[in-house]
């Protein structure tokens, strides 16, 4: 069960989670993000999750592994995080997680209890919206824990302006 939001009590700020990672719809939703939190006085919260890999190798190798992983995130967030600021010069959180994306999106949403919305962007290749779009707005859409904003993966910059 799912903590009761406390992004609009005294002292807290609503957080809009953006789940970051390499697709190119990735980028509308951190821009759709970071205005509508600039609108409202929020905060974007970039989450990126590193998929469990078989690090059970020799130890040294998989300190290697784990450390080439999070290198590999800390950067991915930092262009996420520039890209937050130059939409609308606001800063953002940046989360690394490690595990499955799903359960790792759940767990920081039971963590935190400012977190009152998930930005995801549909893909707009023929192979659909993506899988975190599908599954999100599919089975599990009826009991995720909060409201989520899907943008389309095709609306420019001008465009998500107008809407956030």
């Amino acid at each position: 069960m799912v903590a009761i939001r406390k992004s609009n009590e005294e002292g807290h700020h609503r957080k809009f989670l953006v789940v970051v990672d390499d697709t190119p719809e990735c980028g509308r939703a951190i821009v759709y993000a970071a205005k509508r939190a600039a609108r409202t006085g929020g905060i974007v919260l970039l989450l990126y999750v590193i998929a469990p890999g078989n690090f059970q190798h020799w130890l040294g190798v998989e300190d290697i592994m784990r450390q080439e992983a999070r290198d590999n995130a800390d950067t991915i967030l930092a262009k996420a995080a520039e890209r937050v600021r130059a939409a609308a010069r606001t800063e953002p959180e940046l989360v690394v997680r490690e595990g499955h994306q799903s359960d790792e999106i759940i767990a920081l949403i039971e963590e935190d209890a400012d977190i009152a919305i998930l930005v995801l962007a549909a893909g707009t290749s023929k192979e659909g919206p993506g899988p975190l779009v599908s599954s999100i707005a599919g089975k599990s859409a009826g009991t995720f824990p909060i409201p989520t904003t899907i943008v389309p993966g095709n609306l420019d910059d001008d465009a998500l302006d107008a809407l956030a």
